[in-house]
């Protein structure tokens, strides 16, 4: 089946896309955007979180004809200027808060992260945890990953 759907403001087009082929394999695999990991393959890690439609999934998740006519943003979509060479908020103050650490969860914290401030802009310490409770990662211990998300909520409100 072809599938034709919006990947970071680009209309993309897969073709050959078997039944059971997830939307990460196609956005990994056939449109060469490795920014989200594919670590469990269950829906239990976030390291694949994307938004379809503004909403945050697991592609693992999500077969890919679902994705069919709808908008996906990945973790390289959210970087800001000519062909994405300035990293945004988020990125930005994850690099800065040291909220990166192996990196292989990093991806679909950013994604819940930047998804959460667009929601609410400035987000209590229950809201975050909240918002990035379906992301694991194994490096951090998590106090630095919501340093970032508070510096990245800030950045963003004095920008506003």
């Amino acid at each position: 089946m072809r599938v034709n759907f919006t990947v970071n403001g680009r209309p993309r087009q897969a073709d050959d896309v078997w039944e059971g082929e997830s939307l990460l394999y196609v956005l990994r695999e056939r449109l060469g955007l490795p920014g989200s990991k594919n670590a469990c393959e269950q829906g239990e890690c976030g390291s694949c979180t994307v938004r379809l439609d503004g909403v945050p999934v697991c592609a693992c998740l999500v077969a890919a004809g679902q994705a069919e006519g709808r908008e996906v943003v990945t973790v390289e979509g959210l970087a800001t200027g000519e062909g994405g060479a300035e990293l945004s908020v988020v990125q930005k103050a994850f690099t800065d808060a040291g909220a990166v650490q192996c990196g292989f969860c990093t991806p679909g914290l950013v994604v819940a992260a930047d998804e959460l401030i667009r929601r609410t802009p400035d987000p209590s310490d229950a809201d975050i945890r909240e918002a990035l409770s379906g992301n694991l990662c194994r490096c951090t211990g998590y106090e630095m990953i919501l340093d970032a998300v508070r510096l990245a909520a800030a950045r963003a409100g004095e920008a506003g």
